[in-house]
């Protein structure tokens, strides 16, 4: 039996089919290569698709024995969720939609969904936990939320097992230098800062510095993409063994501010660069921090890459290849 990977050439997607494929597991990845990248999919059969053509999908599942799903077929810039939210609701909801209707047709009942902690919005306090209220207060934190309402109701009324997983700040490459982020445009603070330390942009700016934190600017939880990988891995053998749908929260339940990043970057590259700081951006809160506790006492994760200047390191030896293919 397969897993299909649905968005599988993005950033999280790719590294989830290599563990998955290192595990033993046969992965058909369907991606329909706007932001995802080819060269990305080294392991496992690639389709190019999209899920709002309902026969390409139906194809995939006619020709390979689907047994399970993983879908990270989102698109995820904030702000433009913003400035055009029909994109975000007809990718993120219906395309969605179109694939659990596949799923329910042929039998596959069990799915992981890429969830985020957007979900939440402005949390009254942190850590941020799974009971707490779920107020989004931009499109693509709704249509994510929508996605998991709809799970619970077919999982209510159709039988479907699902594992909503609500990242927080993904971050890192794989260890082994196969794969990592790589985003256009690239809007995530560790790529950024990356760019500004191997010269390819002329700064890095900081969006505020007078936050309530311990230094003034923004604190977030970045988590690891291969443990955000291994967390998945995780929720899809509890639905194999029986286990209930449910969500969890993925973080490292430690937050670092932007001038911390900017440092653990200094210290991992040995480069100096310049840092603009500047006013901040409106709706971005002080602190996000997640409580993964559900996650590891259901699911007995861990996250194995916490600290910084691991995530950091791992990122730029992803970032210096990339750098020579290009130069090459």
């Amino acid at each position: 039996m397969a897993v299909l990977v649905c968005g599988g050439a993005g950033y999280i997607g790719s590294h989830v089919n290599k563990m998955l494929s290192r595990q033993g597991r046969e992965t058909v990845v369907f991606d329909n290569l706007v932001y995802g990248h080819r060269e990305a999919v080294k392991w496992g059969q690639f389709i190019q698709g999209d899920l709002k053509n309902p026969d390409e999908i139906e194809a995939v599942f006619e020709k390979y024995p689907i047994d399970a799903v993983m879908h990270f077929a989102a698109y995820a810039y904030v702000g433009e969720s913003v400035i055009d939210p029909e994109k975000y609701y007809m990718n993120n909801v219906a395309c969605t939609l179109n694939l659990l209707h596949a799923m329910r047709k042929h039998g596959c009942n069990k799915i992981i969904f890429s969830s985020t902690c957007a979900t939440y919005g402005e949390p009254e306090k942190v850590p941020i936990v799974e009971d707490m209220p779920q107020n989004p207060i931009n499109p693509y934190g709704a249509s994510k939320l929508m996605v998991e309402r709809v799970l619970r109701d077919y999982g209510q009324a159709y039988g479907l097992k699902y594992a909503a997983l609500r990242y927080f700040n993904a971050a890192g490459a794989d260890p082994e230098g196969e794969i990592g982020e790589d985003h256009t445009p690239e809007t995530h603070l560790i790529p950024l800062v990356l760019d500004a330390a191997s010269g390819k942009r002329p700064d890095v700016k900081v969006f505020g510095t007078d936050y309530p934190t311990r230094d003034g600017s923004c604190i977030r939880d970045y988590i690891h993409v291969n443990d955000l990988g291994s967390a998945h891995i995780l929720a899809l053998e509890r639905l194999e063994r029986g286990g209930e749908s449910d969500c969890f929260n993925l973080g490292n339940e430690k937050g670092t501010s932007v001038l911390e990043v900017i440092e653990a970057v200094k210290k991992v590259t040995g480069k100096d660069f310049k840092v603009t700081l500047t006013d901040r951006r409106p709706g971005d809160p002080a602190t996000l921090v997640g409580g993964s506790g559900k996650a590891k006492t259901v699911l007995g994760w861990e996250p194995r890459y916490a600290d910084i200047e691991t995530i950091v390191e791992h990122a730029w030896r992803w970032h210096m290849r990339k750098m020579g293919e290009m130069n090459q």
